[in-house]
């Protein structure tokens, strides 16, 4: 298959199926929600840390001149600060529970605005994720495949999150599903338009990738640790331990066995 095709392929995979899965999570009930999205949550994880590490900045690595790693680094703490800020700006929505500080603070607004905030964040949220799966498809289709898996193991408890808020915000489960999956398709525009721009800068490709890692890292670290930090029993750390390493251990794995 070509590059394109496999863009397309798994942006739709993460995109649409990751939010058409977390619509039939939401028709459980709530009790089996609350305890199967810190599973999903620890897995994700460790499979964002490591797509970050093991693929996407060796691959950077590989693609400069050693003389340029110093700017890569910078690249890569210049993209810890960006997503910083953004997610400061209500745009990067990453919220694993309907009770987070910044739901709260989004509840303040009226219902539809609420809901139309959570369309806007995911949308450009789904963007970038686009831009980054296919710069690691246009680096190495390897790497593209193991990026795209690991975007969709935290989109999942993110769009399960999301549906939550956009339920209390007065949307049917109907519009919920449709207008989630509408903003799915972000996902394949940046995709797109990432494969048909990027050649033209191949310079930046390494840079794309370490941005890429930076955004991995932030999720994880900013986000889904802090979550993690509030489950404290001794069960709860193993569980977390294990499925972490689990995650950790099947994309290194599928890096390697794909190659």
């Amino acid at each position: 298959m070509s590059a394109l095709t496999w863009i397309v392929l798994f942006t739709l995979l993460g995109g649409v199926l990751s939010v058409l899965g977390a619509s039939l999570v939401l028709f459980l009930p709530k009790k089996v929600i609350s305890k199967a999205l810190p599973f999903s949550v620890s897995f994700a994880t460790g499979a964002l840390l490591s797509v970050s590490f093991v693929g996407l900045i060796p691959h950077a690595l590989e693609e400069v001149n050693p003389e340029n790693f110093h700017t890569l680094s910078m690249t890569i703490l210049g993209g810890l600060m960006f997503f910083f800020v953004l997610e400061k700006m209500v745009l990067w929505r990453h919220c694993h529970h309907d009770d987070c500080e910044g739901h709260v603070d989004v509840r303040a607004h009226s219902h539809k605005s609420a809901g139309a905030l959570i369309l806007v964040g995911d949308s450009v949220h789904n963007f970038v994720d686009g831009i980054l799966i296919a710069a690691a498809f246009l680096t190495d289709i390897h790497l593209g495949i193991v990026t795209a898996l690991a975007v969709t193991t935290h989109e999942i408890p993110q769009e399960v999150g999301d549906f939550a808020i956009l339920l209390q915000s007065g949307f049917t489960r109907k519009k919920a599903i449709t207008y989630n999956v509408i903003s799915s398709f972000a996902t394949l525009v940046g995709a797109l338009l990432a494969y048909f721009w990027l050649p033209y800068f191949q310079h930046i490709l390494p840079y794309t990738l370490a941005f890429a890692a930076a955004s991995f890292i932030y999720i994880a670290v900013a986000d889904l640790i802090p979550t993690l930090h509030k489950r404290v029993s001794q069960d709860a750390v193993i569980e977390q331990i294990v499925l972490m390493l689990a995650g950790i251990g099947l994309i290194a794995w599928l890096h390697s066995f794909i190659h």
